[in-house]
């Protein structure tokens, strides 16, 4: 099966769900000229999709591990030239 790495701009909040292709592998998450942006190695021919829970978390916030809630690290980005540090995470539980 042929695999292709999309891109999906996100928005700077602290959750947000992305559609994703059932099985897309999240790689990374970047700042691309102004919009910060997630990569993910799709399966095209994947009609089917799936929301994928993505949180942001800046340098120096709290980020609370209550029960029953778990968290995969995806990648640090910059924006606004550095002004804001965010940490993004896919929330897994």
């Amino acid at each position: 099966m042929e695999k292709k790495i999309f891109k999906y701009p996100l928005q700077i909040k602290d959750q947000q769900t992305v559609e994703l292709p059932v099985g897309a592998e999240i790689l990374s998450i970047q700042n691309q000229n102004g919009t910060v942006c997630l990569w993910a190695l799709v399966s095209p021919a994947i009609i089917l999709k799936s929301e994928r829970l993505i949180e942001i978390f800046g340098t120096g916030n709290p980020i609370y591990y209550d029960m029953g809630i778990n968290r995969k690290y995806i990648a640090t980005f910059q924006y606004m030239e550095g002004q804001f540090v965010g940490h993004a995470f896919e929330r897994i539980s």
